[in-house]
């Protein structure tokens, strides 16, 4: 299905009846919680409905009173949605489209473009870039919350803070003066917005190439109001569609040049430590460079919205993180360590393979990977084998599962066995491919020790988080 992401945006009044089709996909459940708290009634139906990993958002949603349906066009006989919401993940002949032909369908980018339109005098802040997003959205979202500010969150993510038995943790209901959320450029829909400020996080391979990338970035700069944060790299594909109206603030995590600079960086006896501008210290609440990162960022947004850095500094290790972003499900019965994250892209897997590294001084990485789509593992292909060859250590693991595939249309090319077989062939370092995942757990079970670490990684399929956890021994969380 095609969409115009910068046609005129629909009007919804609060109390239209709103039906959400794919209610369970991250984004589109956060968006169905939003609008509900907000007045509007709405149903919605998922594929995936049944399935035990996906009642965290399902359950909440029923909670919350949100009528979930099989998606099989049966929501009809029982109710007439004044529109029907989409994702880009539904195709054109899906059962509730042919059911309900006469009524209009609005993407989700389009709702929740109105529905911010809406929120009269609130600052928005949208967050976007190929890696980081949803964590920083998560983050940054939760300093406000903690400096006072009450902020509206919507993100990718399920985050940890906001969760409760009606809320999976994806939306944070605020009073209305600011306004975060997570803005995807995986389906050009970011360009759907028109936020007072975004912030970029960077520019990596995923979906589509950079040069198109940085095209899409520049149309969402051009509909921005007041201001843009975004990372060095990034500015330099971009400042030529930055417009001179804009407050441009420039954040490097090489510590070169910028208004904000990462100049240290250390992990040491379990305390993470980030140096920003060579003075301002920042004890982060998790390993890794890339959320030092992630964390001076942060700090740019707050110091544009009037908070101090100090101030920030002191909230940024308060975070209580985002479900399936590295984390701990516990230890194996030899004593493995087993992280759990939806990393997918190559830059995203890269700086997960790090943490864990910094974890395991004296082990090995045993590092597991879903694709998240054929379309998407055939696209990183290459550019995946460069970035581990550069991050995995000698005795690190690199193992595929087959790629996740959630239904309609598919080549179902390439496969993860002929990758692998490709990576052995081309690399250096030890690539393995199972079909199933309970053999691959009786290989981890057996090969990983206490000083190893075991590494799950990828998208959509919230099953993973589960069958991280099965792996691990419950005595050993």
């Amino acid at each position: 299905m095609k969409n115009n992401f910068e046609d005129a945006l629909p009007v919804m009044a609060p109390g239209a009846g709103l039906h959400f089709v794919g209610i369970g996909g991250i984004g589109m459940s956060g968006l169905a919680g939003m609008l509900a708290e907000q007045g509007y009634k709405v149903t919605g139906s998922d594929r995936g409905a049944d399935r035990p990993e996906n009642r965290r958002i399902i359950g909440a949603l029923e909670n919350a009173g949100v009528r979930i349906f099989p998606q099989d066009g049966s929501f009809r006989k029982a109710c007439e949605p004044d529109f029907l919401i989409y994702s880009s993940a539904i195709e054109e002949d899906n059962a509730d489209f042919a059911a309900a032909p006469d009524i209009p369908r609005i993407h989700r980018s389009a709702a929740l473009a109105a529905a911010i339109n809406a929120m009269n005098g609130c600052c928005s802040i949208a967050v976007s870039g190929s890696c980081g997003k949803t964590t920083v959205t998560g983050w940054l979202g939760e300093t406000m919350y903690l400096a006072g500010m009450d902020p509206t969150c919507l993100n990718g993510g399920l985050m940890n803070r906001f969760r409760s038995e009606c809320n999976a943790g994806n939306y944070r209901h605020g009073n209305g003066g600011y306004m975060v959320f997570e803005a995807d450029e995986s389906d050009r829909s970011l360009v759907t917005y028109s936020p007072d400020y975004g912030l970029i996080m960077n520019i990596g391979t995923d979906h589509y190439s950079k040069e198109e990338l940085a095209e899409v970035f520049g149309r969402f700069i051009g509909k921005l109001k007041k201001g843009v944060i975004v990372e060095k790299d990034a500015w330099l594909r971009l400042k030529k569609y930055i417009p001179s109206r804009l407050k441009t603030v420039v954040f490097d995590g090489d510590g070169l040049e910028g208004d904000w600079r990462l100049t240290g960086y250390r992990y040491h006896d379990g305390k993470i430590t980030a140096e920003i501008n060579g003075s301002l210290a920042i004890e982060l609440p998790m390993s890794g460079r890339h959320n030092a990162v992630n964390a001076m960022a942060i700090v740019a947004v707050m110091d544009v919205l009037g908070v101090a850095p100090e101030r920030t500094a002191a909230l940024l290790k308060e975070f209580k993180g985002v479900w399936r972003r590295f984390d701990y499900a516990g230890r194996t019965v030899n004593g493995a360590r087993v992280y759990d994250d939806y990393a997918h892209n190559v830059e995203k897997i890269a700086s997960c393979i790090a943490s864990a590294q910094e974890l395991t001084p004296d082990g090995r990485v045993f590092a597991v990977f879903q694709p998240h789509g054929f379309g998407p593992f055939g696209f990183m292909r290459g550019e995946l084998l460069s970035a581990l060859e550069k991050v995995l250590r000698p005795d690190d693991c690199f193992v595929f599962l087959p790629p996740f595939y959630a239904g309609g249309t598919s080549s179902f090319s390439p496969t993860s066995q002929e990758v692998a077989e490709e990576y052995r062939t081309k690399g250096r370092r030890r690539y393995e491919v199972y079909s199933e995942r309970n053999e691959l757990a009786a290989m981890l079970t057996r090969e990983a020790g206490e000083r190893d670490l075991i590494l799950i990684m990828g998208a959509r399929d919230n099953s993973l988080s589960d069958w991280a956890s099965e792996i691990s021994s419950p005595g050993g969380k």
